[in-house]
């Protein structure tokens, strides 16, 4: 696949560099010769100078025969621009580009993206997806990541292996024994920084970071199982009332009218402005490193303390300073993954990866054959893909145990309309199932050549 890239940034960066770890021709435009010299010289793509909404910048990134463009420059006006040129000029069929001012996603300007307006197929906002995943940690205390798929009925859950958990040092088939009415399956382990799918005699050690798969209503059980049943926070406390922000406390206001919800924001008109807005929620003006005013935010007191600044260094050190004053558990939002390593050794429980979302979203258009979702996680080492079954795939019609499915995947959970089976080696796929499987990033062509539309992609 021939894909264009309109800006050389870190989620630029990122998406250029997971594409071309799978050989396909892979061009990136950013108007910084710094920035295109830095991805030239460290990944196999190529790199022009310009403005990716110029024809003639396009012209000479070879947008005459590629197949997709993404736009993910810092400009909403540049992105849609950009897939306006490439559609009415060269015809590119695929286009995505990120935008993420609110105002023009608003429901009344439904029609904007059109073909016959605006041409881009898939919008990204980053926003909305990272507002979305904020929630749904905030719903699942115990687990530092959670991703649902086929219409929230399959979850699969990434939890800490803790000195307290109940099962360390059990093998995996001995879980099946001990809750035979589970319907939960581990399927990833990232252990001393190395990503494996275990098998039946594997076991669980202290520290490891462990992903499930399980319906949804299992998922509170599971991780009770795992020794994390922390209930959902009651007392909330929000550093940055910017887009992030406001999104988490106005969708709190209107899903959980018990809970209490405090933003902290450091701009005097940003936090009248949010403060007219929000109806129940506490706004203080100030910074989030400001000791006194976490103490009058009443962070001693809180269940969680979620920083959502445009700032990374804020966001961590806001975090552990919310820690020291006694607040239970502290959330992060990370653009730059180099701090990712380094944020459990600080105390703070989990972060949230604007770029690694935003890649996710990006790679379930990429990727081939019947896919319907993909999530990257533990910075791509692995991918989680929601695929469905069609007649054509070699998965169909057989038992599992002979599918000789690949050491690298796991097939967490398939869906045959309201019914969530965790499939075992006598399980059989049918056409049409919805298929959860976890595959390591080196077998991901495996899993789209199973769920293939046609022979093509052999």
């Amino acid at each position: 696949m021939k894909v264009i890239i309109c800006g050389a940034g870190q989620v630029g960066f990122g998406i250029a560099e997971r594409l071309s770890a799978e050989n396909n021709d892979v061009t990136v435009i950013d108007n910084s010769p710094e920035l295109v010299q830095r991805i030239t010289d460290s990944l196999d793509v190529q790199g022009v100078v310009g403005h990716g909404s110029h024809p003639e910048v396009l012209q000479r990134a070879g947008a005459e025969d590629s197949d997709m463009l993404i736009a993910v420059t810092f400009a909403d006006e540049i992105n849609m621009v950009a897939c306006q040129v490439a559609h009415s000029i060269f015809d590119i069929p695929t286009k995505i580009a990120r935008v993420r001012a609110q105002s023009y996603l608003a429901p009344v300007w439904r029609d904007l993206f059109s073909r016959d307006n605006l041409p881009i197929d898939v919008i990204i906002s980053p926003e909305v997806a990272v507002g979305d995943m904020v929630l749904r940690r905030l719903a699942q205390p115990g687990a530092f990541e959670t991703i649902s798929f086929v219409n929230d009925q399959v979850s699969v859950v990434g939890v800490t292996c803790e000195e307290d958990c109940p099962i360390v040092h059990t093998p995996l088939r001995q879980l099946t024994e001990l809750f035979p009415d589970l319907l939960a399956v581990v399927v990833g382990i990232m252990r001393d920084g190395t990503m494996f799918v275990p098998h039946g005699n594997d076991q669980m050690l202290v520290g490891d970071e462990v992903y499930f798969a399980a319906s949804r209503d299992q998922v509170d059980r599971t991780l009770g199982i795992f020794g994390h049943d922390e209930k959902q926070a009651r007392r909330i406390i929000i550093a940055g009332g910017g887009n992030i922000g406001f999104y988490v406390a106005r969708q709190l206001e209107a899903q959980q009218s018990r809970t209490r919800v405090k933003i902290i924001e450091g701009n005097r008109q940003r936090a009248e402005k949010i403060a007219d807005e929000l109806k129940h929620t506490v706004i203080l003006n100030g910074s989030a490193l400001d000791q006194e005013l976490l103490r009058e935010a009443g962070a001693h007191e809180a269940e969680t303390f979620v920083s959502l600044t445009n700032d990374d260094q804020v966001n961590i050190l806001a975090c552990v300073m919310a820690k020291k004053e006694g607040c239970a558990r502290a959330l992060s939002l990370l653009s730059n993954n180099a701090y990712a390593s380094i944020v459990r050794s600080l105390g703070i429980d989990a972060h949230i990866s604007p770029k690694a979302m935003t890649i996710s979203t990006i790679l379930q258009h990429v990727r081939r054959g019947s896919v319907r979702r993909v999530h990257a996680v533990q910075n791509s080492a692995a991918e989680i893909i929601d695929a469905e079954a069609l007649e054509t795939s070699p998965l169909v019609g057989k038992p599992l145990r002979d599918a000789e499915l690949p050491a690298g995947l796991r097939l967490g959970a398939i869906v045959r309309g309201d019914e969530v089976i965790i499939p075992n080696g006598d399980t059989e796929v049918k056409a049409h199932d919805r298929v959860v499987i976890f595959a390591l990033a080196e077998h991901v062509r495996e899993v789209e050549h199973m769920f293939r539309v046609s022979l093509e992609y052999f």
